[in-house]
């Protein structure tokens, strides 16, 4: 039986019973939000490449492709994904990635996951098989529903396909790493990024700044002229354990907690030590012991920003940084207008979605 036909009959069963449903793939992510409900929805098996003319830069896959799998096939002929999505492990899958919405060290510089779907086919909550969007950025028609998939967690829809945009590998990687204050790194993150230098990524640790420069060799080299620094050898080695929290900034962490800010904010007094990331819009802290969820929510609320805790801490009350009333409306009719029985990873998100 085709699998898209098995999954669709598992559906219209557990809609016919009432029956949440707690949607999984590869389950390497499933350490993320809130603990999942529900009877186990597995998607594996429902993999493989559809479509990709490598001269479109446009690839079609199955949701439960491994996202090793695609990295290799789009490595053989020269292209990546540009938003750099994280790899826990082998078992993690393309639709995995956007349904959590993660996006690796290029994303300030090159976009995240949700600026390279293209079209998404999903299973909705009346069991319908959908398609939104489609493989080029003209068919606007559904752009943005397929764009609402990502992060979302599988409280949406069941997706079933997705089409995405790839991007040639740059000719020439190098990374230069200064000592510097923190505060002094935030503003040289912010500085560069104003200016023309092909940066690829940056992040800050432990009183040293990492900066990737992508290209030509020769545009490169002009710009670590400017910048200075030692240039390391390693770097591909480093930004592969950094990307796919390998590295032992990471796996020291027994508490992860991760922050979106404006990237010119200043230093956030919590207890732990922090990275920042992402040219300073994402900052890490990482703690031996669990944080009062109130005192940070409340000190990202004074700088603008949104808190999550990654891993380590209870996931039965809130771990994402509470939304407003107007926005939890939003989400409330979203979720209802595409799941309108709640089956999809209830409370996965937020306890009221």
């Amino acid at each position: 039986m085709d699998r898209t036909i098995e999954l669709r009959q598992q559906l219209q069963q557990a809609l016919a019973d009432q029956q949440p449903l707690q949607i999984i793939a590869g389950g390497s992510k499933s350490f993320l939000g809130r603990e999942a409900q529900g009877q186990l929805f597995n998607l594996a098996g429902h993999s493989g490449i559809v479509e990709y003319d490598f001269r479109e830069l446009v690839v079609t896959v199955r949701a439960a492709t491994p996202l090793l799998e695609l990295q290799q096939e789009l490595a053989h002929n020269g292209q990546y994904l540009p938003f750099e999505p994280p790899l826990f492990d082998e078992s993690a899958t393309i639709g995995g990635t956007l349904a959590c919405g993660l996006s690796g060290a290029g994303r300030p510089y090159r976009g995240s996951a949700r600026d390279y779907l293209l079209g998404t086919q999903i299973l909705n909550g009346k069991a319908e098989q959908l398609t939104f969007g489609g493989q080029v950025m003209k068919n606007v028609a559904g752009y943005d529903v397929s764009r609402l998939m990502v992060g979302a967690m599988g409280t949406l829809g069941i997706m079933l396909q997705l089409s995405l945009k790839v991007l040639p590998r740059p000719a020439v990687n190098k990374t230069t790493v200064l000592q510097l204050e923190p505060g002094k790194a935030i503003e040289m993150m912010n500085r560069l990024a104003g200016q023309q230098h092909p940066l690829s990524a940056s992040c800050y640790f432990e009183g040293h700044l990492y900066l990737r420069l992508s290209g030509f060799e020769a545009s490169i080299d002009k710009s670590l002229q400017q910048i200075g620094g030692q240039v390391i050898a390693d770097a591909a080695h480093f930004w592969q354990s950094w990307n796919n929290h390998k590295h032992a900034f990471f796996q020291a962490a027994e508490v992860l907690w991760r922050f979106s800010v404006p990237s010119t904010t200043a230093t956030i007094n919590l207890p732990g030590k922090m990275a920042i990331d992402w040219g300073g819009a994402q900052r890490w802290l990482a703690s031996a012991e669990a944080l009062d969820t109130n005192e940070v929510f409340d000190a990202l609320e004074k700088v603008g920003g949104h808190a999550t805790c990654y891993r380590g801490q209870s996931r039965q009350g809130r771990i994402m940084q509470p939304l407003s009333m107007p926005m939890l409306n939003l989400h409330k009719r979203l979720k209802k207008s595409l799941d309108p029985q709640g089956i999809f990873n209830p409370g996965r998100l937020y306890p009221d979605l």
